[in-house]
């Protein structure tokens, strides 16, 4: 069975440090795996260009500016991770947002944060951040919630279904979880949503691993609205994780998400495992 080892999580100059590395070492724990934190931020040029034009001099402070920030970035993770010895930093300078999905290649998982507009730190990353990275990495990332209190992740597993090559990676990608759980639940959205749970159900079963099923109706379920029932179910069955697939694509770093991958990237309440 395929675990986790290699773990990727991203760092910028949030507020919430803390509670990332301590997600992150709970994980690498609970797999025995190894963590490395690379900090990733957009930089001072790329936020003020107007600034290369105003001379060395204007160049230069951005450069400081950028420097004191990646150290005081480091110097709280240090804190988080003095006592969590699988955390490292990396020493890797020079990663922008957009290059970032090139160290992902070789990890087994991503560790990253919903988007905050409200943290003051909100302009090291931009809104489309973590579905390009999933998108263009191919690489599952657990997502915690900016908000709430995360506890033990994967007691109870909710998994979201479709026949897409999306979902299929993403049940994979969370067996390391569903076999440990406590309790695995699977959900579709389909007028076959029967005949498809049973399937996935069967296959899950191969590997000792038994779910409850979940009819969600048609396409979207009451109301049409996918995200909110799938937020709702997970509230209902105490899910710890939410595992689905990513759905989207980009044109000219314009992403244009499906409906319950915007939905629940905007409202997530519990930690999501997304693969695109």
């Amino acid at each position: 069975m395929r675990t986790l080892k290699s773990i990727l999580l991203h760092l910028d100059n949030s507020e919430h440090t803390q509670r990332r590395a301590q997600v992150a070492s709970d994980v690498a724990d609970a797999f025995d795996a190894h963590v490395t934190a690379q900090y990733c931020v957009t930089s001072g040029m790329q936020l003020y260009p107007m600034a290369v034009t105003s001379g060395a001099v204007a160049a230069a402070m951005l450069e400081d500016i950028d420097d004191e920030r990646r150290r005081n970035a480091q110097a709280a993770f240090a804190v988080a991770a003095s006592a969590r010895p699988r955390l490292k930093w990396s020493d890797e300078k020079g990663v922008a947002p957009w290059n970032l999905w090139q160290r992902a290649l070789y990890c087994d998982l991503m560790i990253l944060e919903q988007y905050d507009a409200s943290d003051p730190s909100a302009v090291d990353i931009s809104s489309g951040f973590i579905p390009a990275l999933i998108v263009d990495s191919g690489v599952p990332a657990l997502i915690i919630p900016y908000t709430g209190i995360i506890g033990p992740i994967g007691r109870t597993v909710l998994v979201a279904w479709k026949e897409t090559r999306e979902a299929a990676r993403a049940v994979a990608a969370t067996v390391p979880w569903l076999a440990g759980a406590d309790a695995v639940h699977l959900v579709c959205y389909s007028e076959e949503s029967g005949t498809l749970l049973q399937a996935l159900a069967a296959r899950l079963n191969a590997r000792g691993i038994t779910a409850k099923l979940h009819r969600g109706g048609p396409e979207g379920g009451e109301g049409g609205d996918a995200g909110e029932n799938l937020l709702s179910l997970a509230m209902d069955v105490g899910a710890d994780l939410l595992a689905m697939g990513c759905y989207g694509h980009g044109r000219a770093r314009e992403w244009i998400l499906g409906g319950v991958t915007r939905t629940i990237l905007q409202s997530m309440t519990l930690p999501v495992l997304m693969v695109h």
